[in-house]
Protein backbone atom coordinates (compact mmCIF):
# COMPACT_ATOMS: atom_id res chain seq x y z
CA UNK A 1 0.00 0.00 0.00
CA UNK A 2 1.34 3.27 -1.02
CA UNK A 3 -0.63 4.91 1.91
CA UNK A 4 -0.86 4.42 5.81
CA UNK A 5 -4.14 5.85 6.26
CA UNK A 6 -6.98 7.54 3.93
CA UNK A 7 -7.30 11.59 3.73
CA UNK A 8 -10.82 11.27 5.84
CA UNK A 9 -9.29 8.89 8.72
CA UNK A 10 -7.46 10.87 10.97
CA UNK A 11 -8.29 12.36 14.13
CA UNK A 12 -7.68 13.76 17.65
CA UNK A 13 -6.38 10.41 19.26
CA UNK A 14 -3.99 9.59 16.35
CA UNK A 15 -1.28 12.93 17.21
CA UNK A 16 2.17 11.77 17.25
CA UNK A 17 1.99 9.30 14.77
CA UNK A 18 3.75 8.90 11.79
CA UNK A 19 1.81 8.86 8.61
CA UNK A 20 2.11 8.15 4.33
CA UNK A 21 -1.11 10.38 2.42
CA UNK A 22 -2.20 10.06 -0.78
CA UNK A 23 -4.18 12.56 -2.69
CA UNK A 24 -5.11 15.46 -5.17
CA UNK A 25 -4.38 18.82 -3.85
CA UNK A 26 -7.48 20.59 -3.95
CA UNK A 27 -6.12 23.79 -2.65
CA UNK A 28 -2.82 25.59 -1.97
CA UNK A 29 -2.01 28.31 0.51
CA UNK A 30 1.01 30.14 1.05
CA UNK A 31 1.22 32.08 4.16
CA UNK A 32 5.12 33.51 3.64
CA UNK A 33 7.48 30.94 5.71
CA UNK A 34 4.61 28.34 5.97
CA UNK A 35 2.86 26.52 3.19
CA UNK A 36 -0.65 24.91 3.58
CA UNK A 37 -2.50 21.92 1.36
CA UNK A 38 -5.99 20.69 1.45
CA UNK A 39 -5.31 17.11 0.23
CA UNK A 40 -8.59 15.47 -1.41
CA UNK A 41 -9.36 11.69 -2.12
CA UNK A 42 -12.39 9.94 -1.79
CA UNK A 43 -12.66 9.74 2.12
CA UNK A 44 -11.77 13.33 2.65
CA UNK A 45 -9.81 16.01 3.18
CA UNK A 46 -6.83 16.59 5.27
CA UNK A 47 -4.66 19.68 5.79
CA UNK A 48 -0.99 19.19 5.59
CA UNK A 49 1.64 21.86 6.42
CA UNK A 50 5.09 22.12 4.78
CA UNK A 51 7.63 24.31 7.23
CA UNK A 52 11.28 25.36 6.21
CA UNK A 53 13.34 23.70 9.55
CA UNK A 54 10.97 20.60 9.68
CA UNK A 55 10.62 19.57 5.72
CA UNK A 56 13.58 20.32 4.03
CA UNK A 57 13.63 19.59 0.39
CA UNK A 58 10.15 19.29 0.11
CA UNK A 59 9.31 22.90 1.18
CA UNK A 60 11.49 23.38 -1.70
CA UNK A 61 9.30 21.31 -4.18
CA UNK A 62 6.03 22.18 -2.54
CA UNK A 63 6.77 25.45 -4.55
CA UNK A 64 5.83 23.89 -7.44
CA UNK A 65 2.07 22.01 -6.17
CA UNK A 66 -0.79 23.62 -8.42
CA UNK A 67 -4.04 22.12 -7.71
CA UNK A 68 -5.28 18.48 -8.38
CA UNK A 69 -1.78 17.39 -8.71
CA UNK A 70 -1.37 14.33 -7.14
CA UNK A 71 0.96 13.57 -4.20
CA UNK A 72 2.18 11.08 -1.78
CA UNK A 73 3.35 12.69 1.89
CA UNK A 74 5.04 11.43 4.57
CA UNK A 75 5.19 13.36 8.19
CA UNK A 76 3.84 13.56 11.77
CA UNK A 77 0.32 13.92 12.70
CA UNK A 78 -0.26 17.27 15.10
CA UNK A 79 -2.45 18.70 16.89
CA UNK A 80 -3.81 22.63 15.06
CA UNK A 81 -2.80 25.21 16.98
CA UNK A 82 -6.04 27.11 19.00
CA UNK A 83 -8.07 29.10 17.12
CA UNK A 84 -7.52 26.85 13.56
CA UNK A 85 -9.40 24.30 14.41
CA UNK A 86 -12.49 23.84 11.53
CA UNK A 87 -15.16 21.89 12.87
CA UNK A 88 -17.03 21.56 9.92
CA UNK A 89 -14.35 18.57 8.55
CA UNK A 90 -14.02 15.17 10.59
CA UNK A 91 -10.01 15.89 10.65
CA UNK A 92 -10.14 19.48 11.52
CA UNK A 93 -8.57 18.92 14.77
CA UNK A 94 -4.60 17.35 12.99
CA UNK A 95 -2.78 18.34 10.18
CA UNK A 96 -0.12 17.08 8.89
CA UNK A 97 3.39 18.40 9.11
CA UNK A 98 5.41 17.39 6.17
CA UNK A 99 8.65 15.27 5.90
CA UNK A 100 8.50 14.01 2.65
CA UNK A 101 7.28 14.36 -0.57
CA UNK A 102 6.65 13.10 -4.20
CA UNK A 103 4.84 14.23 -6.77
CA UNK A 104 2.87 11.62 -8.15
CA UNK A 105 1.26 13.18 -10.95
CA UNK A 106 1.50 17.00 -12.25
CA UNK A 107 -1.49 18.38 -13.43
CA UNK A 108 -3.19 20.69 -16.26
CA UNK A 109 -5.33 23.51 -14.55
CA UNK A 110 -9.06 22.16 -14.45
CA UNK A 111 -11.33 23.49 -16.85
CA UNK A 112 -13.53 24.64 -13.96
CA UNK A 113 -13.17 24.39 -9.95
CA UNK A 114 -13.63 20.98 -7.82
CA UNK A 115 -16.20 22.83 -5.64
CA UNK A 116 -20.07 21.66 -4.67
CA UNK A 117 -21.11 24.93 -5.82
CA UNK A 118 -20.32 25.06 -9.32
CA UNK A 119 -21.34 27.69 -11.74
CA UNK A 120 -20.38 25.58 -15.18
CA UNK A 121 -22.58 24.31 -18.55
CA UNK A 122 -23.85 20.41 -17.85
CA UNK A 123 -21.78 19.39 -21.28
CA UNK A 124 -18.92 20.75 -19.49
CA UNK A 125 -19.38 18.75 -16.66
CA UNK A 126 -19.99 15.83 -18.79
CA UNK A 127 -16.86 16.19 -21.38
CA UNK A 128 -14.73 16.21 -18.03
CA UNK A 129 -16.81 13.66 -16.33
CA UNK A 130 -13.58 12.68 -14.40
CA UNK A 131 -13.37 15.68 -12.88
CA UNK A 132 -17.07 16.56 -12.47
CA UNK A 133 -16.79 13.25 -10.49
CA UNK A 134 -14.13 14.55 -7.97
CA UNK A 135 -16.86 16.64 -6.17
CA UNK A 136 -18.09 15.21 -3.28
CA UNK A 137 -21.77 16.37 -4.31
CA UNK A 138 -21.60 14.69 -7.13
CA UNK A 139 -19.70 11.39 -5.82
CA UNK A 140 -21.94 10.85 -3.40
CA UNK A 141 -24.78 10.06 -6.16
CA UNK A 142 -22.61 6.71 -6.76
CA UNK A 143 -22.23 5.86 -2.81
CA UNK A 144 -26.12 6.26 -2.81
CA UNK A 145 -26.29 3.72 -5.93
CA UNK A 146 -23.53 1.52 -4.99
CA UNK A 147 -25.72 1.25 -1.22
CA UNK A 148 -29.13 0.85 -3.35
CA UNK A 149 -28.05 -2.14 -5.37
CA UNK A 150 -26.72 -3.64 -2.00
CA UNK A 151 -29.71 -3.34 -0.74
CA UNK A 152 -31.57 -4.76 -3.45
CA UNK A 153 -29.29 -7.77 -3.86
CA UNK A 154 -29.74 -8.26 0.14
CA UNK A 155 -33.59 -8.52 -0.20
CA UNK A 156 -33.99 -10.66 -3.02
CA UNK A 157 -30.98 -12.95 -1.81
CA UNK A 158 -33.09 -13.54 1.46
CA UNK A 159 -36.25 -14.68 -0.41
CA UNK A 160 -33.99 -17.19 -2.52
CA UNK A 161 -34.26 -15.24 -6.15
CA UNK A 162 -31.61 -16.08 -8.40
CA UNK A 163 -29.22 -12.99 -10.03
CA UNK A 164 -29.40 -14.48 -13.75
CA UNK A 165 -27.47 -11.99 -16.76
CA UNK A 166 -29.29 -12.32 -20.20
CA UNK A 167 -27.55 -11.43 -23.57
CA UNK A 168 -26.78 -7.78 -24.40
CA UNK A 169 -26.67 -9.04 -28.20
CA UNK A 170 -30.21 -10.89 -29.36
CA UNK A 171 -32.57 -10.60 -32.27
CA UNK A 172 -34.48 -7.71 -32.89
CA UNK A 173 -38.35 -8.14 -31.95
CA UNK A 174 -39.58 -4.32 -32.89
CA UNK A 175 -42.45 -3.48 -30.41
CA UNK A 176 -42.26 0.04 -28.59
CA UNK A 177 -39.22 1.72 -29.27
CA UNK A 178 -36.75 1.64 -31.93
CA UNK A 179 -33.80 -1.19 -31.43
CA UNK A 180 -30.69 -0.41 -31.62
CA UNK A 181 -28.65 -2.43 -34.27
CA UNK A 182 -25.75 -3.90 -34.36
CA UNK A 183 -24.29 -5.83 -37.58
CA UNK A 184 -22.87 -8.94 -37.76
CA UNK A 185 -19.85 -9.20 -39.30
CA UNK A 186 -19.62 -13.54 -39.34
CA UNK A 187 -23.37 -13.54 -40.76
CA UNK A 188 -23.22 -10.96 -43.37
CA UNK A 189 -26.73 -9.13 -43.91
CA UNK A 190 -27.75 -10.13 -39.96
CA UNK A 191 -28.12 -8.10 -36.86
CA UNK A 192 -28.71 -8.41 -33.61
CA UNK A 193 -30.01 -5.70 -31.52
CA UNK A 194 -29.72 -4.27 -28.09
CA UNK A 195 -32.32 -5.53 -25.77
CA UNK A 196 -35.01 -2.83 -25.11
CA UNK A 197 -35.67 -5.54 -22.15
CA UNK A 198 -35.03 -8.35 -20.64
CA UNK A 199 -38.65 -9.47 -21.60
CA UNK A 200 -38.25 -12.30 -23.38
CA UNK A 201 -35.38 -13.83 -21.92
CA UNK A 202 -36.86 -14.08 -18.43
CA UNK A 203 -40.15 -15.43 -19.01
CA UNK A 204 -37.70 -17.98 -20.71
CA UNK A 205 -35.97 -18.38 -17.60
CA UNK A 206 -39.27 -18.68 -16.18
CA UNK A 207 -40.37 -22.14 -18.30
CA UNK A 208 -36.68 -22.95 -17.51
CA UNK A 209 -37.63 -23.40 -13.79
CA UNK A 210 -35.88 -20.60 -12.12
CA UNK A 211 -39.27 -19.66 -10.56
CA UNK A 212 -37.43 -16.47 -9.02
CA UNK A 213 -35.10 -13.96 -11.33
CA UNK A 214 -33.52 -11.13 -10.64
CA UNK A 215 -31.29 -8.76 -12.39
CA UNK A 216 -30.06 -5.66 -12.39
CA UNK A 217 -29.90 -5.10 -16.51
CA UNK A 218 -28.57 -2.34 -18.83
CA UNK A 219 -31.55 -1.81 -21.85
CA UNK A 220 -31.10 0.11 -24.70
CA UNK A 221 -33.96 2.35 -26.46
CA UNK A 222 -33.61 4.62 -29.77
CA UNK A 223 -35.86 6.72 -29.06
CA UNK A 224 -36.61 10.61 -29.30
CA UNK A 225 -35.22 11.98 -25.93
CA UNK A 226 -36.80 13.93 -23.62
CA UNK A 227 -35.07 15.75 -19.86
CA UNK A 228 -35.70 12.72 -18.27
CA UNK A 229 -34.58 10.17 -20.49
CA UNK A 230 -31.25 8.35 -21.55
CA UNK A 231 -30.31 5.93 -24.94
CA UNK A 232 -29.12 3.26 -21.81
CA UNK A 233 -30.68 3.15 -18.57
CA UNK A 234 -30.71 0.65 -15.75
CA UNK A 235 -33.85 -1.14 -14.64
CA UNK A 236 -34.11 -3.85 -11.47
CA UNK A 237 -35.58 -6.77 -13.87
CA UNK A 238 -37.48 -9.54 -11.91
CA UNK A 239 -39.88 -11.94 -12.94
CA UNK A 240 -41.61 -15.28 -10.53
CA UNK A 241 -43.54 -18.09 -11.56
CA UNK A 242 -47.15 -19.72 -9.66
CA UNK A 243 -47.82 -16.20 -7.95
CA UNK A 244 -50.49 -13.15 -8.82
CA UNK A 245 -50.70 -9.91 -8.73
CA UNK A 246 -50.85 -9.26 -4.59
CA UNK A 247 -47.38 -11.32 -4.67
CA UNK A 248 -45.80 -8.64 -6.85
CA UNK A 249 -47.10 -5.59 -5.11
CA UNK A 250 -46.55 -7.22 -1.56
CA UNK A 251 -42.64 -8.03 -2.36
CA UNK A 252 -41.87 -4.08 -3.78
CA UNK A 253 -44.07 -2.67 -1.30
CA UNK A 254 -41.09 -4.24 1.54
CA UNK A 255 -38.53 -3.68 -1.10
CA UNK A 256 -39.33 0.34 -1.13
CA UNK A 257 -40.26 0.63 2.63
CA UNK A 258 -36.64 -1.05 3.55
CA UNK A 259 -34.90 1.51 0.16
CA UNK A 260 -36.16 4.88 2.32
CA UNK A 261 -35.62 3.23 5.35
CA UNK A 262 -31.94 2.37 4.70
CA UNK A 263 -30.75 5.32 2.40
CA UNK A 264 -33.39 8.24 3.94
CA UNK A 265 -34.36 7.54 6.90
CA UNK A 266 -37.59 7.43 5.95
CA UNK A 267 -40.65 4.94 7.29
CA UNK A 268 -42.78 4.49 3.99
CA UNK A 269 -46.33 3.54 5.32
CA UNK A 270 -47.40 0.30 3.46
CA UNK A 271 -49.57 -1.58 1.77
CA UNK A 272 -49.44 1.29 -1.00
CA UNK A 273 -52.76 2.81 -2.26
CA UNK A 274 -54.30 1.99 -5.65
CA UNK A 275 -56.24 3.09 -7.89
CA UNK A 276 -57.69 2.22 -11.20
CA UNK A 277 -56.57 3.07 -14.72
CA UNK A 278 -59.87 4.60 -15.59
CA UNK A 279 -60.50 6.76 -12.18
CA UNK A 280 -56.69 7.80 -12.30
CA UNK A 281 -57.67 9.03 -16.07
CA UNK A 282 -61.09 10.71 -15.12
CA UNK A 283 -59.81 12.04 -11.73
CA UNK A 284 -56.38 13.39 -12.57
CA UNK A 285 -55.97 12.86 -16.26
CA UNK A 286 -53.18 12.00 -15.91
CA UNK A 287 -51.93 7.02 -15.95
CA UNK A 288 -49.37 8.64 -12.90
CA UNK A 289 -50.90 11.40 -10.58
CA UNK A 290 -49.14 12.55 -7.88
CA UNK A 291 -51.12 12.33 -4.53
CA UNK A 292 -48.18 14.03 -2.23
CA UNK A 293 -50.91 16.54 -1.40
CA UNK A 294 -53.95 14.00 -0.52
CA UNK A 295 -51.44 11.83 1.01
CA UNK A 296 -49.75 14.39 3.23
CA UNK A 297 -46.07 9.71 3.22
CA UNK A 298 -43.18 13.49 0.87
CA UNK A 299 -42.94 10.10 -0.83
CA UNK A 300 -46.24 9.83 -2.30
CA UNK A 301 -46.26 5.76 -3.94
CA UNK A 302 -49.69 4.57 -5.35
CA UNK A 303 -50.35 1.44 -7.40
CA UNK A 304 -51.98 1.60 -10.78
CA UNK A 305 -54.07 -1.34 -11.30
CA UNK A 306 -56.70 -2.27 -14.23
CA UNK A 307 -55.04 -0.27 -17.78
CA UNK A 308 -56.60 -1.51 -21.24
CA UNK A 309 -54.70 -4.23 -22.55
CA UNK A 310 -55.64 -2.54 -26.35
CA UNK A 311 -55.29 0.51 -27.73
CA UNK A 312 -56.70 1.72 -31.13
CA UNK A 313 -54.17 2.59 -33.73
CA UNK A 314 -56.41 5.06 -35.45
CA UNK A 315 -53.43 6.25 -38.18
CA UNK A 316 -52.71 2.40 -39.08
CA UNK A 317 -56.31 1.98 -38.38
CA UNK A 318 -55.62 -1.37 -36.18
CA UNK A 319 -55.46 -2.17 -32.35
CA UNK A 320 -51.88 -2.33 -30.34
CA UNK A 321 -51.24 -3.85 -27.12
CA UNK A 322 -51.37 -1.16 -24.79
CA UNK A 323 -47.81 -2.40 -22.94
CA UNK A 324 -46.69 -5.67 -24.72
CA UNK A 325 -48.73 -9.03 -26.34
CA UNK A 326 -47.36 -11.11 -23.48
CA UNK A 327 -49.52 -9.41 -20.95
CA UNK A 328 -52.36 -11.06 -19.36
CA UNK A 329 -56.14 -9.83 -20.25
CA UNK A 330 -57.82 -9.47 -16.95
CA UNK A 331 -59.88 -13.40 -16.50
CA UNK A 332 -63.31 -11.73 -15.90
CA UNK A 333 -62.89 -10.28 -19.26
CA UNK A 334 -61.81 -12.96 -21.50
CA UNK A 335 -65.24 -13.26 -23.05
CA UNK A 336 -64.34 -9.84 -24.31
CA UNK A 337 -61.81 -10.68 -26.70
CA UNK A 338 -64.38 -11.50 -29.32
CA UNK A 339 -65.90 -8.16 -29.29
CA UNK A 340 -65.76 -4.84 -27.10
CA UNK A 341 -62.12 -4.83 -27.03
CA UNK A 342 -62.01 -1.21 -25.86
CA UNK A 343 -63.53 -2.53 -22.82
CA UNK A 344 -60.85 -5.51 -22.51
CA UNK A 345 -58.54 -5.08 -19.25
CA UNK A 346 -55.08 -6.26 -18.52
CA UNK A 347 -53.32 -7.52 -15.90
CA UNK A 348 -50.79 -4.99 -15.43
CA UNK A 349 -49.96 -2.60 -13.26
CA UNK A 350 -47.43 0.44 -12.74
CA UNK A 351 -46.00 2.09 -9.83
CA UNK A 352 -46.23 5.81 -9.07
CA UNK A 353 -44.08 7.96 -6.92
CA UNK A 354 -44.90 11.76 -6.57
CA UNK A 355 -46.50 12.15 -10.20
CA UNK A 356 -43.64 9.74 -12.30
CA UNK A 357 -43.34 6.45 -13.21
CA UNK A 358 -40.75 4.23 -11.72
CA UNK A 359 -41.87 0.71 -12.40
CA UNK A 360 -43.90 -1.97 -15.10
CA UNK A 361 -44.88 -4.85 -14.71
CA UNK A 362 -47.57 -7.66 -15.64
CA UNK A 363 -49.16 -10.97 -15.04
CA UNK A 364 -47.74 -12.95 -18.47
CA UNK A 365 -49.67 -15.59 -20.97
CA UNK A 366 -48.66 -18.32 -20.40
CA UNK A 367 -51.31 -20.44 -22.44
CA UNK A 368 -50.21 -20.75 -26.56
CA UNK A 369 -53.56 -20.54 -27.38
CA UNK A 370 -54.83 -17.22 -26.01
CA UNK A 371 -51.17 -15.82 -27.30
CA UNK A 372 -51.88 -16.91 -30.74
CA UNK A 373 -55.87 -14.94 -30.02
CA UNK A 374 -53.92 -11.81 -28.91
CA UNK A 375 -51.53 -11.65 -31.46
CA UNK A 376 -53.98 -12.27 -34.08
CA UNK A 377 -56.16 -9.67 -32.76
CA UNK A 378 -53.04 -7.37 -33.10
CA UNK A 379 -52.92 -8.23 -36.37
CA UNK A 380 -49.70 -10.57 -35.96
CA UNK A 381 -50.62 -13.93 -37.58
CA UNK A 382 -48.97 -17.38 -36.73
CA UNK A 383 -46.11 -17.19 -39.31
CA UNK A 384 -45.03 -13.79 -38.44
CA UNK A 385 -45.17 -14.35 -34.75
CA UNK A 386 -42.87 -16.93 -35.08
CA UNK A 387 -40.42 -15.30 -36.94
CA UNK A 388 -40.61 -12.29 -34.08
CA UNK A 389 -41.05 -14.34 -30.91
CA UNK A 390 -40.58 -17.85 -32.32
CA UNK A 391 -37.85 -18.97 -29.85
CA UNK A 392 -40.51 -17.61 -26.83
CA UNK A 393 -43.44 -19.62 -28.64
CA UNK A 394 -41.51 -22.73 -28.98
CA UNK A 395 -40.62 -23.09 -25.28
CA UNK A 396 -44.04 -22.19 -23.96
CA UNK A 397 -44.74 -25.50 -25.75
CA UNK A 398 -42.35 -26.65 -22.98
CA UNK A 399 -44.54 -26.69 -20.09
CA UNK A 400 -44.97 -22.83 -19.28
CA UNK A 401 -45.79 -22.25 -15.64
CA UNK A 402 -48.01 -18.89 -14.58
CA UNK A 403 -45.90 -16.26 -14.35
CA UNK A 404 -45.51 -12.32 -13.63
CA UNK A 405 -42.74 -9.26 -13.29
CA UNK A 406 -42.07 -6.57 -12.96
CA UNK A 407 -39.10 -3.71 -13.79
CA UNK A 408 -37.97 -0.75 -11.93
CA UNK A 409 -36.22 2.07 -13.92
CA UNK A 410 -32.77 2.49 -11.10
CA UNK A 411 -31.87 5.95 -12.33
CA UNK A 412 -35.46 7.24 -11.55
CA UNK A 413 -35.44 5.94 -8.27
CA UNK A 414 -32.12 7.16 -7.17
CA UNK A 415 -32.38 10.44 -8.82
CA UNK A 416 -35.65 10.55 -6.69
CA UNK A 417 -33.70 9.53 -3.40
CA UNK A 418 -30.86 11.84 -4.38
CA UNK A 419 -33.09 14.87 -4.54
CA UNK A 420 -32.01 15.70 -8.49
CA UNK A 421 -34.17 17.08 -11.35
CA UNK A 422 -32.56 14.88 -13.55
CA UNK A 423 -31.34 10.94 -13.67
CA UNK A 424 -28.65 12.36 -15.71
CA UNK A 425 -27.33 13.16 -12.35
CA UNK A 426 -27.09 9.74 -10.83
CA UNK A 427 -25.33 8.53 -14.18
CA UNK A 428 -22.07 7.88 -14.17
CA UNK A 429 -21.01 8.49 -17.72
CA UNK A 430 -24.28 10.22 -19.03
CA UNK A 431 -25.39 11.38 -22.88
CA UNK A 432 -27.08 14.66 -23.48
CA UNK A 433 -30.25 14.97 -24.72
CA UNK A 434 -29.55 14.27 -28.12
CA UNK A 435 -28.16 10.90 -27.11
CA UNK A 436 -24.64 12.62 -27.44
CA UNK A 437 -21.49 11.81 -24.75
CA UNK A 438 -19.78 14.62 -24.63
CA UNK A 439 -16.46 12.45 -23.12
CA UNK A 440 -16.13 10.32 -25.62
CA UNK A 441 -17.87 12.03 -28.31
CA UNK A 442 -19.88 9.08 -29.58
CA UNK A 443 -20.79 8.60 -31.83
CA UNK A 444 -18.52 9.63 -34.52
CA UNK A 445 -17.93 8.27 -37.55
CA UNK A 446 -16.00 4.61 -38.25
CA UNK A 447 -12.82 3.69 -40.89
CA UNK A 448 -14.37 2.71 -44.28
CA UNK A 449 -12.58 -0.59 -43.80
CA UNK A 450 -14.77 -1.29 -40.90
CA UNK A 451 -18.00 -0.87 -42.95
CA UNK A 452 -16.19 -2.80 -45.89
CA UNK A 453 -15.90 -5.63 -43.44
CA UNK A 454 -19.60 -5.42 -42.36
CA UNK A 455 -21.10 -4.72 -46.14
CA UNK A 456 -22.37 -1.78 -45.00
CA UNK A 457 -22.41 1.75 -46.93
CA UNK A 458 -23.61 5.09 -45.36
CA UNK A 459 -26.66 6.68 -47.63
CA UNK A 460 -26.42 10.58 -46.01
CA UNK A 461 -29.65 11.37 -44.76
CA UNK A 462 -31.19 14.84 -43.84
CA UNK A 463 -32.35 14.80 -40.23
CA UNK A 464 -35.17 16.06 -39.75
CA UNK A 465 -35.50 19.86 -37.01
Amino acid sequence: MLRTHTCGQLRGNDVGKEVTLCGWIASRRDHGKLVFIDLRDRYGLTQIVFIPQESGESYKKADQLRCEFVIKIKGRVNKRPQGTINPKLPTGDVEILVSELEILNPSLTPPFEILDELDVTEEMRLKYRYLDLRRKKVFTNFILRHNLYKIIRSFLDKLDFIECETPILTKSTPEGARDYLVPSRLNPGGFYALPQSPQLFKQILMVSGIERYYQIAKCFRDEDLRADRQPEFTQLDLEMSFINEEDIFFLFEEMMQLIFRELRGIELKIPFPRMKHAQAISQYGSDKPDLRKELNSEFAFLWIVDFPLFKYNHEEKRWESEHHPFTAPHPDDLDLLEQNLDKVRSRSYDLVLNGMEIGSGSIRIHRQDLQEKIFKIIGIDKEDAFKRFGFLLEAFQYGAPPHGGFAVGLDRLLAILAGEASIREVITFPKTQKAFCPLTSAPSEVDKKQLDELGIAIKRMQMKT
